[in-house]
């Protein structure tokens, strides 16, 4: 009888292990980088200057004319112009385009 109670305290034992190993991978292969990725859009975003050529997540090739707080005024080709949120500037599609170096 004492055999049986160590064999199912060690199949408990294994589970909590086992669940506790899965919980970590999803926390390492999928979670953080995303905390990543989603860190590092947004010191992309932050450090935006007027002159930079960029490219908006609807795949808009543009020039920054003027920033405003959390908005930017894209100028597109022969001068027209387009008013839009910071956040609607892709960071890859941008570096993809341009070749800008991460730093």
């Amino acid at each position: 009888m004492y055999s049986i109670l160590l064999q199912a305290q060690s199949s408990n034992w294994t589970s909590m292990i086992f669940m506790v190993a899965i919980i970590g991978v999803f926390y390492f292969f999928m979670i953080r980088p995303q905390q990543k990725k989603a860190k590092d859009q947004k010191k992309f975003i932050d450090e935006i200057k007027k002159g930079e050529d960029v490219v908006t997540i609807a795949g808009i090739y543009g020039r920054v004319a003027e920033i405003e707080g959390d908005t930017v005024i894209l100028e597109v080709e022969r001068g027209g112009r387009i008013k839009m949120l910071k956040s609607g500037i892709s960071m890859e599609s941008t570096k993809a385009a341009f070749g800008k170096k991460e730093k």
